[in-house]
């Protein structure tokens, strides 16, 4: 397995607020906060079972591998954990160019009986990448979507 090799610039929480590029999507979903954290933040194998876009995921010494559809490959690292509420990282390095700094937030609060579920993702991107980031924000508010609706399904026939 190839690994990921463009360094990315290191980013802090503060980056979640400050980046060029931040994008916010937020849905509610039936399961409790609690099982919905676990899987954010502890089941990292089984994110591509509920996460189309994701093909493979595991956990490494400081945070995790993850390989998406189109052969993007990332290597991140937790930047805060805090359950219930909050799952977020950064990555480190990536195999392809366009971007020089991500880093990703999950908040999960509780909502009617279940979860409201907020995924924020803020990028930093080379300058030509930057239209087309842009422009990919209604294609990820729809992968988070049917995501949250499969992992709500995941996590209700596991109760």
């Amino acid at each position: 397995m190839a690994r990921p090799h463009r360094r990315l610039r290191p980013v802090g929480l503060e980056f979640l607020d400050a980046a060029p590029l931040r994008m916010a999507f937020s849905t509610a979903i039936t399961a409790s906060p609690g099982a919905v954290h676990r899987a954010l933040a502890e089941d990292t194998e089984n994110w591509p079972r509920w996460f189309g876009a994701v093909r493979r995921a595991r956990p490494t010494a400081d945070g995790r591998f993850i390989a998406l559809a189109g052969g993007l490959r990332f290597e991140e690292t937790v930047l805060a954990v805090e359950a219930p509420e909050r799952y977020a990282y950064r990555a480190d390095t990536v195999n392809r160019p366009g971007v020089r700094a991500i880093a990703e937030e999950w908040r999960v609060a509780p909502a009617g009986g279940g979860s409201l579920v907020q995924w924020t993702i803020a990028v930093e991107p080379a300058p030509a990448a930057a239209p087309f980031l842009r422009l990919s924000a209604p294609l990820l508010r729809a992968a988070f979507r049917r995501a949250m609706r499969r992992l709500d399904l995941r996590l209700a026939t596991q109760a």
